[in-house]
């Protein structure tokens, strides 16, 4: 049976970059024990004769099939563009490049 400490909330917490009260991290870790233990119940059903499967509903693919029509034209496309360079946007810079 797995357990949930105080010290795994506080750490799920901090790798969640969450701020939690004392009154908070007692209550999550009470959830979190009897949310554990559930599946631990759950885990005691026979599933041998169980077939898995993905979606419990019969879905099917519902979307048109693939087509190759041209595509607009390069200056068509960047017609609307804020800013651009030669045949692109362009973009600010996201990642610190060093």
């Amino acid at each position: 049976m797995a357990t949930i400490d105080r010290a795994t909330v506080e750490h799920v917490a901090k790798l969640s970059r969450l701020a939690l009260s004392e009154d908070e991290l007692q209550l999550f870790e009470e959830q979190l024990v009897r949310i554990i233990g559930y599946f631990d119940k759950l885990n005691e059903l026979n599933t041998d004769d169980v077939e898995p499967l993905s979606h419990p509903l019969g879905l099917r693919n519902v979307f048109r099939g693939d087509q190759v029509v041209p595509s607009a034209p390069r200056h068509e496309a960047l017609s609307n563009a804020p800013d651009r360079t030669d045949d692109a946007y362009k973009v600010p810079v996201v990642v610190d490049p060093s």
